[in-house]
Order: C-alpha cells, then structure tokens, then sequence
C-alpha cells in the first residue's frame, strides 16, 4: 500500500494500492498554507481509504520543483510518517505525476515564482520518460530554451496529483529503475542565507 505525498504547488496526499488502484486522494489548492493543511489531508486520505496508518507499506515523496518552505513541508511529513514506522522513503520528480502518463510527447510547467518556469519535457520515443529538466527559465524564454522541443503541446500544473507520484513509484519498481536522490528541486537557492561572517568565531585553543 503506498502513501503519496506532494507540496511543490498546493498539497496532496493519496492511497494507492500495489496493484494501481486509488483508495483515496485529497488536496488542497492553497499554495502558502502546507503546514497547515498537511495534517489534516494525510488524517483525511487514510480514513477515505478505509485503512489505518499501519496498513501502509511505502511512502512516496514528491521532491519538486517547487518553492523552499511549500516542498519541504511535504518532503519532512512524508519523512517523518516512513521513518516513524520504519518504511521505505520512494522519491519521484514532482512533474513526473503529469509527464510520465501524457497521452503524448508533452512539456509541463509550473509556476516557479519570481516571474520564471520550471519545466521538464517528456518525450514518448523514450518509453515516455523525462529527457529534459526539470529546469528554469523565463516565460517568455521557453521557445527558446526547449529549443527542438518547442513544438510540443505544453501541460501546465496547477497541482501535483499524488496518486500519479504513486503510480510513477510503481512503474520504477516495476521496471527496476533508479530512483532519483532524495533532494529537494528546489532549483535556486532560498530567499534568506547565513553569511559567513554571521557566523559564531570558533574558539582559538591554545
């Protein structure tokens, strides 16, 4: 039984069974309120799906793009739930949910903030796997950055369908793929950084 979780724009959590199936999937659009929401869409996934927290066997984490604060909240309770029941953690890139099941060769984009993109090109001679990012760029900048890809039909998320991360996990462990790092996508660094002369002076010894 796999637990999917998703902050890289709104929040989503869902059940999804070994054989595919989708017990149950809740989420929400609010894209400043993860800490917030989490809790309550983890409780209310479980109790839709029939299931208690015990039944759980694997956990899917999506791991971006997306914003510092929204991504780790959903990457630390997805943590957190695995590790506090010794479960496996399965990281899926976040645009993959969308990408991986188009029905045709697709770029997706999300909103990135600060006026930019991210984005990733799927590309159905490849089994319909990710060739191209995720990355950053522009709006305005995207023909050009896809470049040969700049013909595709474009996909823009507006949410991360955690029951999608779910099916991607299945997929990867279905085919022996390799698993991305357990990283965030954060793509940029955070707003606020720690200079270094900030920092404490280590004591001399003597």
């Amino acid at each position: 039984m796999f637990l999917a979780v998703d902050s890289s724009l709104g929040t989503t959590v869902a059940i999804v069974t070994d054989d595919g199936r989708v017990l149950s999937e809740t989420q929400s659009l609010d894209i400043r309120g993860h800490a917030e929401n989490i809790g309550v869409l983890l409780a209310s996934a479980l109790e839709s799906a029939g299931i208690g927290a015990s039944e759980v066997t694997q956990v899917v984490m999506g791991i971006g793009p997306g914003p510092f604060t929204g991504l780790r909240v959903g990457m630390a309770s997805a943590i957190a739930f695995a590790h506090s029941r010794s479960l496996p953690v399965l990281p899926v890139i976040s645009h993959d949910a969308l990408g991986w099941f188009a029905p045709d060769d697709v770029v997706v984009t999300s909103d990135a903030r600060r006026g930019e993109l991210a984005y990733s090109v799927y590309w159905g001679r490849q089994g319909m796997r990710r060739v191209v990012g995720p990355t950053l760029c522009r709006p305005e900048d995207l023909d050009e950055a896809l470049g040969e890809y700049a013909r595709l039909d474009r996909l823009e998320a507006t949410i991360i369908p955690a029951a999608g991360l779910a099916q991607v996990a299945r997929a990867f462990l279905e085919h022996s793929l390799a698993f991305p790092e357990p990283r965030p996508q954060y793509l940029r660094a955070p707003d606020v950084t720690v200079s270094e002369k900030s920092l404490p002076h280590k004591p001399v010894l003597p």
